[in-house]
């Protein structure tokens, strides 16, 4: 068995990053208190990715009283699928997906039914702060239910997948894809159950995967291969995440973003709090990429252009 100071040096040598180094140095150092709000809220992300002419999934409405509930269902009677989330939730909890009606009834993305009437209760849940970070009461979003790329038919279990990118002052530092299982109830959060699978940074082809503490090669539903995949659109996930630093001014930031077969990439969401299970994922530390732009910072050589920013990533960061 290794000792814990052999464990110590071979975590040193791959770059691993701790929580409380992630937050002493990086989100705490580069994200100021004042800008949270923007990431916080994904009302507030929503508008702002729109002014800036980044791609987002379309907004179809807000509830922000227990009134407005029952004109939701007159403002969505002509649409089969739509996703319905808490404006401040965290880890996609209370999100609620709908994939299609029957008679008055709601039909979830596992298949289930829902009534009118548990509809409206979850709805008024969100709005009480259930799901919200904090618990405070909050406002609730409905949106285009996202139609995943034929890419990753094999490779989910009823739920979009989504990609996580870690933004470094606006460089792409490290990526993952995460994949939806039957035990995550087709959700696409890790702390549920889903699979992390690593992403090269130069090619965005998947090199290997993590569910919960195990490595694997295949999908545990699908018994697809999750490896070698080739993410769709990559130079453009990467300028999209390379563009939320100018976006939300937070220097540490998670971005994710999703693959629709018809509109192409979407930005979901920012994350100024990211896990590190992308590390697990990729079988690398964070801390050698976070350091090879922090070196660019002390050099006064930051790139001001999101296209730099990325051409960097691909080339110098990547190798890392």
């Amino acid at each position: 068995m290794l000792n814990p100071f052999t464990i110590a040096k071979r975590l040193h040598a791959i770059g691993l990053s701790g929580i409380g180094q992630r937050n002493a140095e990086f989100v705490l150092m580069y994200n100021q208190r004042r800008f949270y709000p923007r990431v916080d809220d994904k009302l507030i992300t929503k508008r702002l990715a729109l002014a800036a002419g980044l791609p987002v999934p379309q907004l179809y409405a807000v509830v922000r009283e227990e009134h407005e509930i029952d004109e939701l269902h007159e403002k969505l009677k002509n649409r089969e699928g739509f996703v319905v989330k808490p404006a401040h939730g965290s880890g996609g909890d209370g999100i609620l997906v709908i994939s299609g009606r029957r008679g008055d009834r709601y039909r979830r993305a596992n298949g289930a039914l829902l009534s009118r009437e548990e509809f409206d209760h979850h709805l008024s849940n969100m709005l009480s702060g259930l799901f919200s970070l904090g618990g405070q009461p909050d406002h609730v979003l409905v949106e285009y239910l996202v139609q995943f790329d034929p890419v990753f038919d094999q490779v989910s279990y009823k739920g979009v997948p989504d990609i996580r990118i870690i933004s470094f002052l606006g460089y792409p530092v490290m990526a993952m894809i995460r994949l939806p299982t039957r035990l995550s109830d087709g959700k696409a959060n890790l702390h549920q159950g889903a699979i992390g699978v690593g992403i090269d940074l130069a090619t965005g082809i998947t090199r290997r995967g993590v569910w919960g503490r195990e490595l694997i090669g295949e999908h545990p539903d699908t018994e697809s291969s999750i490896v070698g995949l080739h993410i769709p659109h990559w130079d453009q996930l990467l300028l999209i995440a390379a563009q939320a630093y100018d976006l939300v001014e937070l220097g540490y930031v998670g971005v994710d973003i999703v693959l629709d077969k018809s509109l192409g990439p979407l930005l979901l969401e920012l994350n100024a709090r990211p896990g590190l299970a992308i590390q697990m994922a990729n079988g690398h530390g964070l801390l050698h990429r976070l350091r090879k732009v922090q070196a660019l910072e002390a050099a006064g050589a930051l790139a001001k252009q999101p296209a730099e920013r990325v051409a960097f990533a691909k080339r110098d960061i990547a190798t890392l």
